[in-house]
Formats: structure tokens, C-alpha cells, sequence
């Protein structure tokens, strides 16, 4: 029985709950196997196109399930509904009941949603807080990463994570479809599909008060910063994936040196930082 307080769980189901969401999204409860062998280099075509299904590899190759290397985010889950791990999942909850508790205003938005998982567990935050003025944006391509050419940004040349889009790739039916697996498919999720540099532009927000980047690249990090964070409310959180990734560190530094943002990068795990605006 879940005991309700108003709209809002208790403070005891609503950790059982919360706590619960996060197991099923990253899987922790089932322990599916990896996509890939820990330590693997993925952007080693070759290498990686072996990992596909279908291929002739025994799946003993691919690994097994190591529950700390799911909580770090380390691996690329085979059925998980997101591959950011438990200690990404636990900063989203973070960052989203520090502006419910302070009233932050603005939506949620994740630039870069891959199976959905983060944005399932925002959405499923505002449920629990019986929040229904807030709403949840997925931002994707919903085809995978963009195909980089000599036209790309330097540092984005030599990204060939187009390659990768044979796991990267998700379609926007099969996001919608997992989001309603958990029953939280509603008017409160809003869906962006395009290149960043396409929808976030004219995106219909006005104001943001999480706004969690996953595009791994350059361009991808420039876009989403260059047109959502001027809409970040103060008091609220600038979420960053790919960090631990050159392109993607070198986009938010030269955005934060160029409008002179100053408040301090807080590390989240290996590859996960954010920062809270403060003006």
C-alpha cells in the first residue's frame, strides 16, 4: 500500500520508491550483461562492431555484470534503460529535490537521452512530489550520435562515435514506449527530436531549472549550452555526462570563460560534473 500525503508520497515510500526507480533503470535488480568488455576500445570499429548481436562471439567475451562498475557508469548496459550508472542517478535525485525544496523555478530538460533513463527519473521525482506544474524535455537526435566531418568542429573530427550508433541510437517510440513501461508517460514529458542545433533554438521553454547535457561532443555540448543556459534559472543546476570527455570539457570551458561563469565544478564520479548557478 503506498500511503499518500495530499498529491505527494510519504517520506518513507517516497524513498522506497525513488530508491527502487533508480535499481530498475540502471538494472542492478536483473544485472543484464555489458555491450561491451570492460576496457574495450569502443572507438576501435573493429573491435566494437565484434560486440554487435547477432556476431558469432561467444557472450562470455562481452563480460559480466559488476555492480561497481554499473554504479561508476562504466559500462554500456544491454537492457538497462540508461548506462550513466547509480551515482549519476542518485545527483539527478539531488539536484532535483534541492530546487523543489528551494523553488527554483523552471522545467527539466536532457539534452542526449539515449533509452530515456535519466529523464524517466526526473519525471518520476515530479510524481513523487506531486509536482504537476514542471515539465521533463528529452532533447535527442533520437538516431544516434551525428556523423562528424572535416566540417565539424576540430576537436570533434576525430570522434567517430557515429560508429557506435548501432547501441547509441534509440528511437523516439521506444523512449515514449519505456517511459509508459513505468507508467509516466504523460502531458508532463515534452520530446524535442532533431539536431540540438535544429530544435533547441526555437524550443517553447522559458525557463529551466535542471539542465543535464549528454552529447558527448563538441558541438553537441556548445548547442545545448549556448541556447538552454540563458534560460537556467538561478538557484538551479547545469548538469554535465561527458565531462571526462575532450571535446565536451573544452565546449564548457570555453562557454563558462566567454560569459564568465565562476561558480565551482563539482565532480559527480569519473566522468559526471555540475555546477548550481548562482547568478
Amino acid at each position: 500500500m503506498i500511503l499518500k500525503r495530499g498529491n505527494a508520497l510519504t517520506v518513507q515510500a517516497h524513498d522506497l520508491y525513488t530508491d527502487l526507480m533508480k535499481r530498475v533503470l540502471a538494472n542492478t535488480i536483473y544485472e543484464d550483461r555489458p555491450t561491451f568488455p570492460v576496457g574495450m576500445n569502443i572507438l576501435d570499429k573493429d573491435q566494437a562492431d565484434s560486440m554487435r548481436p547477432g556476431t558469432e562471439d561467444p557472450a562470455k567475451e562481452r563480460g559480466t555484470f559488476d555492480v561497481d562498475h554499473r554504479a561508476g557508469g562504466l559500462d554500456v548496459p544491454s537492457v538497462a534503460h540508461t548506462m550513466i550508472g547509480m551515482r549519476r542517478l542518485d545527483n539527478i535525485q539531488e539536484c532535483v529535490e534541492q530546487v523543489l525544496r528551494d523553488g527554483v523555478p523552471g522545467d527539466f530538460i536532457e539534452t542526449g537521452v539515449w533509452r530515456g533513463g535519466a529523464c524517466i527519473l526526473m519525471r518520476s521525482l515530479l510524481k513523487a512530489h506531486g509536482v504537476e506544474d514542471r515539465n521533463v524535455w528529452l532533447a535527442d537526435s533520437f538516431a544516434g550520435v551525428p556523423v562528424t566531418s572535416e566540417d565539424s568542429h576540430p576537436l570533434d573530427q576525430g570522434m567517430e562515435f557515429h560508429n557506435l550508433n548501432w547501441v547509441l541510437s534509440c528511437s523516439e517510440e521506444q523512449v515514449r514506449e519505456n517511459f509508459a513501461r513505468y507508467d509516466l508517460l504523460d502531458d508532463q514529458v515534452k520530446f524535442l527530436p532533431g539536431m540540438f542545433a535544429d530544435t533547441l533554438p526555437t524550443a517553447p521553454i522559458d525557463r529551466l531549472a535542471i539542465l543535464r547535457m549528454d552529447g558527448d561532443l563538441y558541438e553537441s555540448t556548445m548547442d545545448a549550452l549556448v541556447n538552454l543556459y540563458p534560460k537556467l534559472s538561478v538557484g538551479g543546476y547545469a548538469i554535465v555526462d561527458d565531462y571526462v570527455i575532450p571535446a565536451c570539457k573544452q565546449a564548457v570551458h570555453d562557454y563558462r570563460r566567454e560569459h564568465g561563469i565562476d561558480e565551482p565544478i563539482e565532480t559527480v564520479d569519473v566522468t559526471g560534473v555540475y555546477w548550481r548557478r548562482t547568478h
